[in-house]
């Protein structure tokens, strides 16, 4: 199987993930819980994770990292714990459910008072607009790094700064670009930088968290224990226990772990390049193909996602004709992406969508290419 689906989740990791989480299932105890000697191994794994993160992501606090299951967890746990009833919130059409559905949950019960910026037909946000409806006032903006259906990369730092400018937290979705590029809080102007372990970042699934400008205090949205401060009838105020009730996956942190050395051994510069390099050769091989039309906007910087679709075909028969006929695994669909799809108008079809990670071979690329120029012909 050709595997082009690591907007996903990457499929091919480092081997030293698996070997990590293998040694781990035999060994680690339950960390804060025991003073014997498996339940200090899980707490130092688990801390150097912390450790390893921070300094990936620029957070000044290796405690302001907090460990969740996955980004769509980190979201939430974000948005429910900052936004107050009636704020002001403003995010993108080319947001994730993981932010969208969590939005509109809280504009029917507390009431937010919501705007989204629309996106051009070849997804690109429309920051004027997006710079109308950041005002003073404003509590929370809300965006995605790259979009998970056009791979268009956002200006984070100009939203960044239009958020600060009238006193808006900013919370960014890192799902797409953790791991594939040089991810810094501060470069970017991130209060709250979401990320999941399982995709660019190459950890095990089950992993995730976010990073927190200090100074920037989130309610918690679940409670329970610790494994400190017991008696408080409250859950602990600082972090990261404040947002981390009941055991976490010591084990696949210790995957993501080792992940985050593999990336930098490797080198995030180099892993964005081969990325991009990976992406350019697909794209100059479908886009003049005739009766293909291919989504987003090529001419900037840009995640590691091609999305096309054949004609009027339902993306989803092109997926299973790449899957059975060619051996080629895409996601097609409407990718959790739904505004970003009635932006596209691309709702009914849904898209056929190609991503790439530092494992894919050139000759998987062309493979795919000429799978998607055959299809086009029949």
């Amino acid at each position: 199987m050709i595997y082009l689906d690591n907007a996903a989740t990457t499929q091919r990791k480092p081997p030293q993930v698996a070997e990590a989480v293998a040694a781990a299932m035999n060994t680690l105890g339950n960390s804060a819980r025991g003073a014997h000697r498996g339940a200090l191994d899980a707490a130092h794994t688990i801390f150097a994770a912390r450790e390893k993160l921070a300094a990936l992501f620029g957070c000044p606090r290796a405690d302001h990292v907090v460990f969740t299951g996955n980004v769509t967890e980190a979201l939430n746990i974000a948005l429910f714990g900052l936004a107050e009833e009636g704020d002001r919130v403003v995010s993108t059409v080319l947001e994730h459910n993981s932010v969208l559905r969590p939005l509109y949950c809280l504009e029917a019960e507390r009431g937010i008072d919501l705007h989204l910026a629309g996106a051009d037909r070849q997804g690109r946000l429309d920051y004027g607009e997006l710079e109308r409806l950041i005002r003073p006032g404003t509590r929370l903006v809300v965006c995605t790094h790259a979009s998970n259906l056009t791979g268009n990369v956002t200006d984070v730092r100009r939203i960044s700064q239009m958020a600060h400018e009238n006193g808006a937290l900013l919370v960014v979705d890192a799902a797409q670009t953790a791991g594939t590029r040089p991810v810094n809080m501060d470069d970017l102007g991130a209060d709250v930088l979401c990320f999941t372990g399982h995709k660019g970042l190459m950890g095990p699934q089950g992993t995730g968290g976010m990073c927190i400008r200090p100074g920037v205090e989130i309610r918690p949205l679940k409670y329970g224990g610790t494994g400190v401060q017991t008696y408080l009838p409250q859950q602990p105020p600082q972090y990261p226990v404040r947002l981390e009730a009941g055991t976490l996956n010591g084990h696949g942190i210790a995957g993501l772990s080792a992940a985050v050395d593999w990336l930098k051994e490797t080198g995030l510069e180099r892993i964005h390049e081969r990325e991009t390099l990976l992406t350019r050769r697909f794209y100059e091989g479908v886009r003049r193909i005739p009766g293909v039309t291919v989504y987003g906007d090529f001419t900037g910087d840009h995640a590691a996602i091609v999305s096309l679709n054949i004609g009027s075909r339902d993306s989803g028969e092109v997926a299973d004709d790449l899957a059975q006929d060619y051996g080629i695994a895409v996601r097609a669909g409407a990718h959790c992406a739904p505004r970003m799809h009635e932006a596209l108008g691309t709702k009914e079809q849904g898209a056929v969508r190609f991503s790439f990670s530092w494992f894919t071979a050139e000759e998987e690329i062309d493979a795919a290419i000429a799978a998607v120029e055959q299809l086009a012909s029949e």
